[in-house]
């Protein structure tokens, strides 16, 4: 069972235990998030999703699509380790993953 850690906009941290295939933006709407308001619902049609992936996991996350960069492009705080939660699927790899919370 994965655990995704979440830094909040509070700067607080959140263990969230998820299941391998689960997406990274439906475990913070599960557990409430602040910031993570995924309006498209997943589809990768906005970019209210928007965390920092921390550098460390990066190689394992991997870059955003085109389609993420394009959405990305959006948001005025776009960084080298940005990524959309809803295109982030859990996999044993990812087990400790940090991300930031972006918000709006």
């Amino acid at each position: 069972m994965p655990t995704v850690y979440f830094v909040t906009l509070d700067d607080e941290t959140v263990a969230v235990d998820g299941d391998i295939g689960d997406i990274v933006m439906e475990l913070a709407r599960a557990e409430g998030i602040d910031g993570i308001d995924a309006e498209c619902g997943g589809g990768c049609a906005c970019a209210t999703c928007h965390v920092h992936v921390d550098p460390v996991w990066m190689p394992v996350v991997g870059p955003p699509s085109e389609i993420e960069q394009d959405m990305l492009e959006f948001d005025g705080e776009v960084a080298p380790t940005s990524r959309l939660s809803c295109q982030i699927e859990l996999t044993e790899e990812l087990d400790g993953l940090r991300v930031k919370v972006v918000g709006r």
